[in-house]
């Protein structure tokens, strides 16, 4: 289990501009914007985890984005409790 970036819609701004975590996120078409949407949109099959968009959007007052754990399945889980530390591996 390992975490990737996931974020909240709702609370995304990238239509009024921002696109930080897009500029910052050091993996190729990890993270891009979706143009339907107006919103930041995360590949997980791409994101390593580093939080580095995290950081960039909560310095800027946004917190549109959360790490959250997924399983070695692929599969995002949203369960309290479930989340890896940062570099820790799912004990199981």
């Amino acid at each position: 289990m390992y975490n990737v970036a996931q974020v909240t819609d709702e609370k995304c701004v990238a239509k009024k501009g921002c696109r930080l975590c897009i500029m910052y996120c050091p993996e190729a078409n990890t993270l891009d914007l979706n143009v339907e949407k107006m919103v930041a949109e995360v590949f997980i099959n791409r994101c390593k985890g580093c939080e580095l968009c995290k950081v960039v959007c909560d310095a800027a007052k946004h917190e549109a984005i959360d790490m959250v754990a997924v399983s070695a399945n692929g599969q995002l889980m949203e369960k309290a409790g479930e989340s890896a530390g940062l570099g820790q591996a799912y004990q199981g």
